[in-house]
């Protein structure tokens, strides 16, 4: 066995372990990122999916909003990102997707006779804005208590501020989206952001949906969800590369075996067993997988509820609603039923142990804002890429028999694309090399097996609220950075500390001044 010592040692390499990595090697730290897989980046990663076609899909995590571009700057770390032509398209379910609401420079909510509610869906963001403005600079800070964060974002600001505060953290969302507007179908584009990733209803008493609202609106200050220009591939690594530049040391085909809380890790390489101490150990795991190379009881982890569908095509599909051109639909975020009514049955459908029919689907089309991830030849044949998050798909759907389930679930994700196009999407469906359809599915089972993100929970588990309790302890630098265990040499540094999840460096950022300020 051999031995090393180190003043940090980042079990992980996905995008979190290496915005730690970086920040603490930029300060003069000596640290060693350990990587089970043969790349980094975790689920911020690109890939060729398909045998024999020259295109970098981002495979599993695919927009970002919540990077601070703080981090990006802090570390110099070449990453671009592109916005955007259009918000989003809705087809109208009700018409059978023969008209729809776009929603961009222009929006169409008169074509579904929704014109009334233009205001009032406005005016809803207008509002959540009041919050989550002000709440944005403070996740690269130290936590504030929920009274501290209600003074913070109520000073200077009028007094529908304090309605504001209560309609988002205090209310079930469902109850402001049904008051703000009253057309179905805006309710539902009001409530998506409340679900994707989290199995909940829009009035669960528990908050779970208000807290996932909350992180999908506060990125940037605006809640933009920005393409990342190269694919997630390329975020990694940037990030790589400042760690690496920053003198970390970067270990891939690194498998951990245990945790030691006095400051020792142990782990496989090529057959080999390696020993490295440090004075700090941040876990870039779930809580599940951090119990069980430390060899205690696994604690209660939320489950997944989310398929991922990644889509080669010849061309866009045609669409049902003429009024608008298919680079318009797919330019933003193409929700496919996904009316209020619609996602709170599918998700009583999914709680009752069934897949929802049809299953409310959102589209992202990366390539029609970067079509760097396309070869020239693809780019010229008029190929496109389609990501498709089918929601309510929980882990406990999957995990009986994961490749029926995973059958099954692709077919209701082309099902429910289907129902509002002219065409079946499998007409347009291009080919690998050995002449299959390029369809790859992603469920809660594949997140557990290939990337350790225990029941496929894409947050770690359950969010948190971007603050804590009046009565939480912050007596520790890791406790006020969101990032303590039970064990002090032992921190939390991605998806799972206290303000963790999707693809924001700021659970990597945090535990690094935890460790720097303790």
């Amino acid at each position: 066995m051999t031995d090393s010592q180190h003043d940090v040692v980042i079990v992980g390499g996905g995008h979190n372990g290496l915005v730690a990595a970086a920040y603490l090697a930029r300060a003069g730290r000596s640290v060693r990122v350990l990587e089970r897989l043969d790349h980094v980046g975790g689920a911020a990663v690109s890939a060729h999916a398909f045998e024999g076609v020259d295109a970098r899909l981002s495979r599993y995590s695919y927009l970002v909003s919540l990077l601070p571009r703080r981090i990006i700057d802090d570390l110099g770390a070449r990453i671009r990102l592109a916005r955007r032509r259009y918000a989003s398209y809705t087809p109208d379910p009700a018409t059978g997707g023969r008209t729809g609401l776009l929603i961009g420079t222009e929006s169409t909510f008169d074509t579904i006779g929704a014109a009334a509610d233009e205001a009032g869906f406005a005016e809803f963001y207008r509002r959540c804005g009041l919050v989550t403005g002000p709440i944005w600079p403070t996740l690269l800070q130290p936590l504030r208590t929920r009274s501290e964060m209600r003074d913070h974002v109520l000073t200077g600001q009028s007094a529908e501020a304090a309605d504001a505060w209560k309609e988002l953290t205090e209310r079930p969302i469902g109850e402001t989206i049904r008051a703000a507007v009253g057309n179905d179908l805006v309710r539902g584009v009001l409530a998506t952001d409340a679900l994707i990733g989290t199995f909940a209803a829009t009035d669960d008493p528990t908050l779970i949906q208000n807290v996932c609202l909350l992180y999908h609106l506060v990125g940037g200050g605006t809640g933009d969800w920005d393409v990342p220009v190269g694919g997630m591939g390329a975020v990694s690594g940037a990030l790589a590369a400042a760690a690496a530049g920053f003198g970390a040391e970067i270990v891939t085909g690194a498998d951990v075996y245990a945790i030691d809380p006095e400051g020792e890790v142990r782990y496989r390489q090529g057959g080999t067993a390696h020993r490295a101490r440090a004075g700090h150990i941040l876990a870039n795991v779930t809580p599940v997988v951090l119990a069980g190379l430390l060899g205690e009881p696994a604690p209660e982890l939320t489950q997944g509820a989310q398929v991922k569908v990644n889509l080669m095509l010849r061309r866009l599909p045609r669409l049902r609603d003429e009024s608008v051109t298919p680079e318009q639909a797919f330019g933003g975020t193409f929700h496919i039923n996904e009316t209020l009514t619609q996602l709170d049955g599918a998700y009583r459908t999914a709680a009752g142990g069934h897949v929802p029919d049809p299953l409310p689907c959102e589209i992202y089309c990366h390539s029609l804002t970067d079509p760097s991830i396309l070869s020239d030849e693809l780019r010229a044949s008029g190929a496109q890429t389609l990501t498709v998050f089918g929601l309510h798909a929980p882990h406990s759907l999957a995990v009986g028999d994961p490749d029926r389930m995973r059958d099954r679930l692709t077919s209701a994700v082309l099902n429910s694309l289907n129902s509002v196009l002219a065409e079946p999407v499998q007409d347009v469906l291009m080919e690998d090399a050995s002449g299959r359809l390029c369809i790859e599915a992603k469920t809660t089972v594949d997140l557990d097996q290939a990337l350790g993100m225990t029941a496929g929970n894409i947050f770690h588990g359950a969010l948190n609220w971007p603050f804590v309790e009046d009565d939480a302890p912050l007596q520790t630098a890791a406790q006020r950075w969101g990032v303590a265990t039970a064990h002090e040499r032992i921190l939390l540094c991605g998806s799972g500390s206290h303000r963790g999840g999707a693809v924001s460096g700021i659970g990597g950022h945090n535990a690094a001044m935890a460790v720097l300020q303790g």
